[in-house]
Formats: C-alpha cells, structure tokens, sequence
C-alpha cells in the first residue's frame, strides 16, 4: 500500500504533495493500529503499563522509518531531476553541435561552388584570352602578308611599266651567251619551273641571250603545268622577259588567248590547270606586264564563260574560291570577312587596291555575287532533297527493317557532295563577306524516333551496344566462336577434294553473284512488305522440288556407293560404322573437336561424309543436347569439308519445308528437334541468317497451334544471336514486332502467351537501369588527373616527380598506376609519348613497373585482335602506337615489335586464303595498325638485323596487302579505299623509298616464296622440305580409299589409345610439326597396303612420269610386287579374322616418378617404400604419387595405400620379387668375377713352376701393370662390399 501511495506521489505536481503526504499518515496509522489489535488478541498483555510503553515504542518507530522514507524519496527524486537536467543539456549541446557542422558543410559546399564557379570562369576567361590572343597574331600575320605582298606587286608593277626606259642596247646581248644547247635547256625548263628554281633560273636568264627564243619561251610558259605555290616564280620569269625583251608581252597576250579559245572546245577541262591559269593571267595583269585594258578584259571574259557554263552544276566553285582568294583584292576589290574583323578588332590597316579602278572592280564583284546567289540556290536544293531522301529512307527503315544497298550507297554520296558543296560555300560566302542562307533541319526525325541506331549505315558492327553482348556469357562465346582449325593439324592432301570444289563454286557465284545480291534485297522488302496480321499462309517456292529431287538423287548414288563397298569388304566400312555409334557419346566441347579431328585423318572420302550427314540429321528427337555439339562438328568440318554443311543444310531446308506443308498436329518433338537444329547452325553461321528468319516468316504466316510452339522454339535457340548481330537485328525487330502483335490480335491459350512472351523478352529484354558513375578515391583520381589531362611534353619531369612521391608499397596504388598506364586510349594521342617518357623514368627507381606495363600492352593488342570489334579500334590504334613509343624510349626490344607486326598479319588469317572471322576480307584495320606502328617506330629499323627483318616482313606484308585487295568484296561499283592506299604508300616510303612493290597477288606471293626459298637453302632445310613434297605428292597420286591401308593401330580399342593418349600427352604439348611429320610417314606405310582393285588403277596412273626432286629411288613396277601384295592382303584378312575374337588386354603400365618431381618430393618429405631393409621397419602403408593435368602443366598428389589393399599387395610382392632377382644376377655375376679370377692364378702359376726364373736385373723398377681378364669388379668400381670379399680372398691366399 505505502509503495503505491509513493508512487502516485511523486507522479503528482508539487502542490498536492503536502496534504497528500498528511493523508498517507492517517492512512498508514490506521493499518498499523488494525495489525496491532490482531496481535493483541492473539496475546494477553501482561499488565497496562507494558502495553502503553509497547505503544510509544512503536510510535517512536514509525515516526522514524516515515522521515526515512521521505528523504529517500526527495533524493530519489532530486537525482532524477538532475538526470534529466544533464540529458536535456547535451541533447542541447548535441543538437547546437550538428547545426554547427551542417552551417559548415554547407558553407564548405557553398565555398567549393564558388570555387569552381570561378575556377570556370578563369578558365573560360583564360580560354577566351588565348583565343584573342591566337586571333591577333593570325590577324598581325595576315596584315603582315598582306602588305608584303602589295609591296612586291606595286614595286614590280612599277618595273614592268617603265620597262621601255630601262631595256638594254644591241651591244649588251652581244655579251650574252646565245648557244643553242644553253638556250634550248633554259626553255624546256619553263615547262617544269618550281618555286625552289627561282634562283637558278634567274641566274640562268641573266647570262643568255634568248632573242631568237622568245616564241619558244612564250608556248613553254602558257603549256606549263604549274601549282599554284609555283605562280609567283612564273610572274617573275614573265616580268624579267618583259624588262628585256619588248616582243615577250604582245606574243604572251597573244599565246594565253588561243590557249583559252582552244580549251573551249574541251568537252571536261581539268579545274586544276583552269584554277592555276586564271591566277597566272591576274597576277600578270596586276604586275603591269599586261595592259588593264588588255588583261582586264581577258581575265573577265575567261571568269564569265567559267561561271555561265558551270551555274547550274559549280563544279568548277573551287576556282572562282582560288581567283577571289589570292587575286580578289587587286582585281574586285574584295575585303574578307577575316580582313574586315580584324580591321574592326585590332585596328590594322591593311593596304588598298589602288592599282584597279573601282568601276572595274564593280564589275567583277556583280559578277562574282550573282554567281554566289546561284551557288545558294543550289544548295538549297540539295538540303531539301537531302531531307528527304533521309524521311524516305527513315519511313523504309521502320516499316521494313533493313535499307537495300542500292539506296543506301545513293543516299552516301549524295551526302558526301552535298558536305562538299557546303564547305565551298561557306568559303566563297566569307571571301565575298555575304551571309549563308538558311538551312532548316528536320525536326520531326528527332521526335520520333530519338537518339537511337544510326539507320542509314545498317549492317556495321558497333553502332549498337546492347547489354550482354550476342553471347550469355563467355564460355558460350568460346563454344560458338572459338573453333579447332583443322588445317593447322591435318595435311592439305586430305581435303584436297574441297578446295576443288570450292573453286569450282567460286567460278560459278563469280557470274551471279550482284544478281542474287541485288535479288535477295528485294525479294526481302518485299516479304517484308507482305508481313501484316491477315496475311495468308505463304506458299513454298517452285525450286523446293527441284532440290528436293536432287537429294533424292544424291541419297541414291550413295546407296549404290554403300553396296559397292559393302561389296568390296573394305575394312574403312567397320571404322566408320564405330565412329557414327561412338557420336552420341560426344557430350562436351573436347570430345566433338577430337571427333573432328579424327574423322578428317582416317574417313574423309566421299560417301563417308554423306553417310556423316545422314546421321547427323536422324539424330534421335529426344537427344536434343547433341544438338549443339553436333552443329560445332559441322562448323569444324566446314573449312576442309564445305559439302558436309551444305548437304546438312538442304535436308533440314526440305524437312522444314515438308512440316509446313503437312500442317498436321502430331510430332511436335520432330518439328521441334528440326528447328532447333537450324538455330544452332545459324548461331555457327552454317546455315545463312536469311534463311532462317525467311523460316520465322513462315512461321508467322500461320500463326497458329504447333507452327506458334516451332517459332517460339527457334527464337529461343537462335533469337537473341539474330537480334544482337547488326547485320540481322533490323529484320528480327520488325519480326519480333509482328509476333507481339499477332499474339494480341488473336485469342491464344494461356500456355501460347508465355511461350510468346518468353521467348520475346529473351530476344529482347527489357532495357535496364543506366550504372551511376563510379566513385574513386582521391589518390585514385589524382593519378587519372596526373596521367591523363597534366601530362605533356612541358610537364613531363613535374610529373615524373609527383609519380615518384606516391605510396608505392602499397600494392593496390602500384596495381592502379600500372592499369591507367595499360590504358592508354585514355590519354590524348599526342601525349602518347609522354606516358612512354613518363614510364622509362619511372623504371629507374620501380622496375616492376616497366614490366608489368608492357606485358599489359601486348596483352591488349592481341585481345584486339582475338576479338575484333569496331568500337575497339580507337583503342587498338592507341595500343598499336604505344608499343611504337614504348621501343623508342628502350623499354622493349626490336623483337618484340617484329612479333606484334607479323602477328597483325598472320593471327587468325587462314592460309588458303578462305574468309576469316578473325579477320575478314573487308577489315582492312589490322593494315592501319602495322602503319600505325612502323610509322611511330620504323626508322629506326635502318640498320643492322633490324634493317634485314623489316625487309622480311614488307614483303609479307605486301603479300597480306594484295591478298586484302584481290577479294571479291572490292568491285569497280565498291574500289579499295584510297586512303588505305595513300597510308600505305606514305609508309613505305618514309621506310623503304627506294623499294620496289609489287604489283600484284602472284608477283607478291613469288617474292615470299624466294625469300622462304633463300631461308631454307640457308638453313639447309631445302632438301628435306622437297622431300617432304615429293611424298605427298607421291600420296596425292592416290585414291582417297587407299589412304586408309590396313594398319595395326587402326584396330585398337578406345582403351588403348585412351592410355596412349595419357602417356603421351606430354610430347604431343611439344609442337605439331613432329605430328604432321609422323601422320605424312604413317600416310606412306599406308599407301603399301594395296588390294588388288586399288593397284590396278594405280599402276594406271604410275605410267605418267613423276619426278621426285628429294633424289630418292625410283620405284618401278613388277609382277612380283602384284603377287607380294597379294599374298600380304591374304595375310592381313587371316590375322584380322583370327583375332576379331579375341578380347584386348589392357597394358598394365607402371609409370616411373619424374626427376623434377623426385627432387621436389624428396624436399617436401616424400619417403620411398624400402623393402628388405635392416634397420627401416616396412609401415602398415604405401605412398604412391598420382599425377594428373591441369591444362598444360602436371600435378602431383601423395596417396598413403594400406598394405592390405590389393593394389599396395601386388605392388608390394612385385618390388619384392624384383628385389630378389636382382639379387640372384648380382651373386651370379660375383661368382663368376670369382671364378675367373682363380683361374688366372692357377695359370699363372702354372706357367711360372714350368720355365725357370730370369735374373731380375732392375730389382728397383716397379712391376708393368697386367690388366686382369673376365667380367669387371663391380663391387671395386662402386666400392661397395669389396673389403669383406678381399679379406677372404688373401686368407685362401694364405692356406694355399
């Protein structure tokens, strides 16, 4: 009761405290005296004066504990007060304290605003300045030329007109040298007078006497083909002939106007002599040397027919821009908008054109504006037509998804003339100080559709970056894209058959080929056309038949083919047989390309690879995973075997075809299994791209039941490859397009909707949050700020000091650095060279960090190369230069540049000349990239080694060149592109000037195979190499059946070259020439094994002459090789039949530890067993090391096997019994070391008891040494175990 009363006490305001606590005593009393009567009536009070001194007592006491109370509670309550007082005065202090940082982040924030506000201010105030500046001294320099140049007019004008004053007598030409030969020389070298040749030729004019020259001089100086650098050389040549000869000038006048009459009969005048002549005759006019009235009216007359001639065409703009360029002044008194701004700006007085009227200046200016207004007009009108085609081409494009080539090459160059015609004017608009006319821009093309692809270049890689890539991941890139190349492995002879083929093809597709380019386009608008929500089911093509027949006959002729060999009992009928079993069981990425492989070497004939393509495609419709694997076999294939693709490609095409026309509703598996087999060979680029979306436009035709699961199946296989790759994302957009439409249009089942919708959303997903910038650290930031904007040729050593002051024990800031440098398209491309500075000082106190820089480099030029996207090649460029820079500053050596050179024109280009992905026939960057880098460092190749292989390589290279330049890709519609040319010729002649190039493919090929020639014969390889020839030429001879003989190797188990392969795994890492040297000599042996049938039709074919330039033996035919063979044949069946029965063994092979791993086990504590050992007790257990491989390196692990095991048993028991028969052959072989031993003494002696004694005359000369006979001591060669032996042997001694 007294705990609540205190507790509602102190919840109460102070006030109420005070009647409250009387309350609680009366209250308390009350109780206490309730309580008391209790216990008094439990016991009698022994008299009244006890019970009242009990009574004070406890009066006494309640009093008390009631004080006791209070206090308690007042301190209790003062101690809470004090509490919350302390915690209202920090939260103040916590709460004054965060509005003091805020009010400081904010003015920080504030103060850093204003900071960069001026910091831009000063900049752009900096900026502005710099440019004022680079303007005033463009303008001092421009008023500088301008006046030197009316000075040297005005002081030559003033020469030419009083010339008649100052023309020597007769007498002075007496003086001059008047021989012919000098004469003659000095005119025919007007016709090709330069700017450098003023000198000389003034000198030569002073000292002859070219009176009866003048008409010679004259048509030299009209016909001469000048530049326009050149004028100003000729003006002076004409004004010394004038100051001294008084006929120079009439017949000049005279000459320059049957020049010009004649050139208006020219049907195409050249612009650039028109441009050079109409300059020449103005500055002529402006010298003096013609009268105004004379060259005034020439020169008008000339400009009037240039610019009534060309007023609806101005092609010949470019010489009205050159007459009112360097002659406007003088001649129409024209003030350019550069001389008028800087007149107005700087205040400078430039000269006036005081030697021309201005009426006659007048004219020439009405003139030359009308023909600006003309100029306007026209391009005005181009604008217009540009905007349009851009709308048609816009309206094409979303409503059909692709451009025809056609149009698009059209809309290009109209393009490229319009850029052209604009520049003109603009130039002749500021040298006529008139204003360009307004060119309106299409709004509306930017509303609808926005930033998005660039539609008028469809087909170019890199235009779009769609997230992911056309790949899911990376190990679906490498399965798809990164293919064996059966050539490097497999001799040419064993694909021979389809290079045949393939020229055969390629002679054919020569004669059509821009016709059914020019068809397919649009056979495609139109399909793209006829694509709408009603359309009818498409009916198939009339030539479907006719290829179906031609299968038909084709499955014929390989029946027949398959009964003749089943016929003849060839042994090649069984290998092939086991290998289609044996392809099921190809279930990854290793197994298929060795599959490959295999079939390539051993069963690449005619009928095989038919029998191969049929199954292939009756693969079973439930294995649907073999699918992939099969499409990489035939992608493999495809390099040697390009029918195996094709022949697969047209079953598919008829078996598609035959479902659609069936349009039943069973065997949904069969249809499903066909379409997902064309998406992976679309994905392999087996089967075209256009094909299969002309297979989705079927199936969109008739949208409905198992032809909606068959399009939905298709796109999820193939979708995302076709809508991700430029030159198919156009068409599959407006495809997928359709579906969505059609899917909303009809009422599908709930289970057609999301098939729809997933196989959508998988081509096409949903567009993705955009990644917020990344933040770095500060350090991180100020290196980017050192590197990529400080850097320069000034500020280089400031920052080399800077780098040298960074933490470089800190392992993450060095790995920063090192990436920053690596990547160097972030740094301009003039400061590229700056970072190569920049890093070989760096080297000097970091050495790690050179390395690591140029490994990085090289790194990234090859993955350039490997990966070979457009959007790269800025980097590719950077990289490439880097390299160049990186040899210049010493940091790597010339071999390392002579690498990546021949490495950009060997990494994966195929050696028959067949289009590479890698590399294809229209990518001429890789060309770019080897100028690039020979340009930054190929000068100093000059000497030496490095001379002679730079010589090397530009003969590869022009090869590579002309290689590029002979595909089919450049035509005379589509040439080879000028500038590479012009690239490559710079190149070369700032390395090679005087180098002698080659005109063509062949002439380069024959320089390259001299130049192997030359190597081998120096190496001394050329006669092995003709050997190597001969022999397959030997083999070529043969047919294709032959090649497969009846060999032992052929009929092993899977088991057994499954070992093999594991024990040889090692040397075949070693390099695949020995491969092909041993497959060439197995391809020999084989070629012995002949049946009768066989060797019939090669003796035919041995008749012809065959010269084998290794200078071997010449086989030459007998009746006994045809019996021997015959008898071999018989041989070989027997054993074969004999043994088909019988059940292989497995060799049981025990694999001896390698030394470097012996070493390395022996340090890591590896014990060897010890078997029969004294003093070491054999464990319970047995170590055995297993060695497994990881990619190319070897791996050990130590397995501890009890001794109970059967396999640590027989091991055991076997070392054992290897022990004791080493054992037995070493008492053996001391025994009979022993017993020869005995034998020669007994002889010995022997022979000493029969003959007396000589006298020994030299007692003091030591015995000759006699070497004793049998078997070698070998306990006295390895000192072990000799002296227990000797012991015994001098104790026999002894007895005897």
């Amino acid at each position: 009761m007294t705990d609540v009363c205190f507790a509602t006490i102190s919840s109460m305001p102070a006030e109420r405290k005070r009647s409250l606590n009387m309350d609680e005593k009366d209250v308390c009393t009350f109780s206490n005296k309730d309580k008391e009567k209790e216990r008094d009536g439990e016991r009698r009070p022994s008299s009244a004066r006890d019970k009242g001194k009990d009574e004070a007592k406890m009066s006494g006491k309640k009093d008390s504990s009631k004080e006791e109370k209070r206090k308690r509670l007042e301190e209790e309550k003062k101690k809470r007060e004090e509490k919350d007082r302390k915690k209202k005065e920090e939260e103040k202090v916590k709460a004054e304290e965060e509005q003091k940082k805020k009010e400081e982040e904010e003015k920080k924030l504030q103060e850093e605003q204003e900071k960069q506000l001026q910091e831009e201010e000063a900049r752009k105030q900096r900026e502005e300045e710099a440019a004022l500046l680079k303007e005033k001294e463009e303008s001092h320099q421009l008023h500088q030329e301008a006046w030197e140049r009316h000075h040297c007019r005005k002081e030559l004008r003033v020469k030419n007109q009083n010339a008649q004053e100052g023309r020597p007598e007769e007498a002075f030409f007496s003086r001059l040298d008047s021989s012919l030969k000098k004469n003659t020389a000095f005119v025919k070298k007007l016709r090709t007078l330069t700017e450098q040749q003023r000198d000389s030729l003034s000198n030569d004019f002073g000292s002859l006497n070219l009176s009866k020259y003048i008409g010679e001089a004259v048509s030299s100086v009209v016909e001469a083909k000048l530049k326009i650098s050149d004028v100003g050389c000729s003006v002076h040549l004409c004004s010394l002939f004038h100051q001294r000869y008084t006929e120079f000038a009439p017949l000049l006048l005279q000459a320059w106007k049957k020049h010009f009459e004649a050139r208006k009969e020219e049907k195409a005048p050249n612009v650039s002599k028109l441009r050079t002549d109409l300059r020449f005759i103005a500055e002529l006019t402006i010298v003096g040397l013609f009268t105004d009235k004379e060259g005034l009216s020439l020169i008008y007359e000339q400009l009037k027919s240039i610019i009534g001639t060309d007023r609806d065409t101005h092609t010949h703009v470019s010489v009205v821009i050159s007459f009112c360029k360097h002659c406007g002044d003088d001649i129409a008194g024209l003030l350019p908008r550069k001389v008028k701004a800087a007149t107005d700006k700087f205040a400078l007085s430039f000269p006036p054109s005081e030697i021309i009227g201005t009426e006659k200046q007048q004219t020439f200016q009405n003139l030359l504006r009308e023909y600006f207004t003309s100029l306007t007009k026209h391009l005005k009108k181009d604008h217009r037509e540009l905007q349009n085609t851009e709308r048609q081409n816009r309206r094409i494009l979303h409503s059909k998804g692709e451009l025809s080539e056609d149009r698009h090459k059209q809309y290009e160059e109209f393009a490229t003339s319009y850029q052209k015609l604009l520049a003109n004017t603009q130039s002749l608009a500021d040298l006529l100080d008139e204003n360009m006319p307004d060119l309106p821009q299409d709004k509306t093309v930017q509303e609808e559709h926005g930033p998005g692809i660039d539609i008028f270049t469809p087909g170019k890689p890199g235009e779009y970056d769609l997230e992911g890539g056309i790949w899911e991941d990376e190990d679906a890139r490498n399965f798809y894209e990164n293919l064996v190349d059966l050539k490097a492995f497999v001799p040419a002879i064993l694909f021979k058959d389809n290079d045949k083929g393939k020229d055969k093809e390629e002679g054919k597709d020569g004669k059509d080929g821009k016709e059914a380019a020019a068809s397919t386009t649009e056979e495609l608008e139109l399909e793209l056309e006829a694509l709408d929500i009603a359309d009818e089911p498409l009916e198939l093509e009339g030539p479907d038949e006719a290829e179906s027949e031609e299968l038909a006959k084709k499955l014929l002729d390989e029946q027949e083919q398959e009964d003749e060999e089943a016929n003849t009992g060839s042994h090649l009928k069984l290998i092939v047989d086991a290998f289609i079993q044996q392809l099921p069981n190809c279930v990854n990425r290793d197994l298929i390309d060795k599959a490959a492989m295999d079939f390539c070497m051993n069963m690449n004939t005619k009928s095989n690879r038919r029998k191969l393509v049929r199954a292939l495609f009756t693969v079973p419709r439930q294995r649907l995973d073999l699918l992939p694997f099969y499409s990489r076999l035939v992608a493999t294939l495809h390099p040697c075997m390009s029918d195996v693709g094709e022949d697969l490609c047209s079953m598919l095409k008829g078996d598609f075809r035959f479902h659609m026309r069936k349009k039943d509703q069973i065997n949904i598996e069969t249809k499903n299994k066909t379409v997902r087999f064309i998406g992976e060979l679309a994905k392999f680029k087996m089967f075209p791209k256009t094909d299969t979306l002309h297979c989705l436009k079927m199936l969109l035709s008739d949208f409905t039941h198992h032809h909606i699961e068959m399009a939905c199946t298709l796109l999820e296989t193939s979708g995302r490859f076709l809508f991700r790759s430029p030159e198919s994302h156009l068409r599959t957009s407006v495809l997928l397009e359709q579906m969505m439409r059609k899917k909303q249009a009809q009422h599908l089942d709930a289970r057609y909707v999301t098939m729809v919708e997933n196989a959508y959303y998988y081509c096409n997903p949903p567009p993705m949050e955009k990644t917020v910038k990344k933040k770095r650290p500060p350090l991180q930031e100020y290196i980017r700020k050192l590197l990529y904007k400080d850097l320069s040729k000034v500020t280089t050593e400031k920052v080399l000091r800077q780098m040298r002051k960074l933490p470089w024990q800190d392992p993450e800031v060095k790995s920063y650095l090192i990436c920053c440098m690596v990547n160097i398209w972030n740094v301009k491309y003039n400061s590229i060279h700056c970072v190569a500075n920049l890093l070989a000082g760096l080297v000097a106190y970091q050495e790690d960090v050179g390395i690591h820089v140029v490994d990085g480099v090289l790194e990234d030029i090859r993955l350039g190369m490997e990966v070979n996207q457009p959007k790269f090649n800025q980097r590719r460029i950077s990289s490439a230069k880097f390299l160049g820079e990186l040899y210049n500053y010493r940091m790597v050596e010339s071999a390392v540049i002579f690498r990546t050179l021949f490495s950009f024109i060997s990494f994966g280009i195929n050696q028959d000349g067949s289009p590479s992905a890698l590399d294809p026939p229209e990518h001429l960057f890789r060309i770019r990239l080897v100028c690039t880098l020979l340009d930054t460092c190929g000068q100093y190749f000059d000497r030496g080694s490095s001379k002679r292989k730079l010589d090397c390589f530009l003969i590869y290279f022009q090869r590579y060149i002309w290689w590029k330049k002979s595909t089919e890709v450049w035509t005379n519609d589509h040439p080879f592109p000028i500038d590479i040319d012009y690239m490559i010729s710079d190149t070369l002649e700032l390395l090679r000037p005087k180098m002698r190039l080659s005109s063509s493919l062949e002439e380069a090929t024959k320089h390259v195979s001299d130049l192997e020639r030359e190597v081998l014969f120096k190496l001394g390889l050329a006669m092995e190499k003709d050997g190597r020839l001969s022999a397959m030429s030997e083999g070529e001879v043969l047919d294709e059946e032959d090649d497969e003989g009846d060999d032992d190797e052929d009929v092993e188990t899977e088991e057994q070259s499954g070992n093999e392969s594991e024990i040889n795994e090692q040397e075949e890492d070693d390099g695949s020439e020995n491969e092909l040297e041993e497959r060439e000599e197995e391809e020999e042996e084989n070629t012995d094994y002949l049946t009768d049938s066989n060797k019939e039709n090669e003796t035919d074919e041995e008749n012809n002459e065959v010269t084998i330039r290794g200078g071997g033996l010449k086989h030459v035919a007998c009746a006994e090789d045809e019996d021997f063979i015959q008898a071999l044949d018989k041989m070989m069946l027997e054993n074969l039949q004999q043994r088909s029965g019988e059940t292989v063994k497995v060799h049981q092979l025990d694999v001896a530890i390698p030394l470097q791993l012996k070493s390395q086990l022996k340090k890591s504590g590896f014990r060897e067993p010890v078997i029969g050992g004294e003093e070491n007790e054999i464990s319970d257990t047995m170590q055995f090391v297993m060695l497994t491989r990881k990619g190319n390196k070897q791996q050990y692990k130590i397995l501890n096997v009890p001794l109970s095991s059967h396999l640590a048993a027989n091991h055991f028991n076997q070392q054992q019994a290897e022990q004791e028969e080493r054992m037995r052959m070493k008492k053996l072989t001391l025994d009979i070391n022993e017993r020869q031993e005995q034998e020669d003494y007994q002889e010995m002696m022997a022979s000493l008891a029969q003959r007396p004694a000589p006298a020994n005359t030299n007692r003091e000369r030591r015995p000759r040494y006699q070497h004793p006979k049998g078997a070698p001591n070998a306990d006295l060669i390895f000192k072990t175990g000799g002296r227990a032996r000797d012991e015994k042997l001098e104790q026999r001694d002894r007895e005897r």
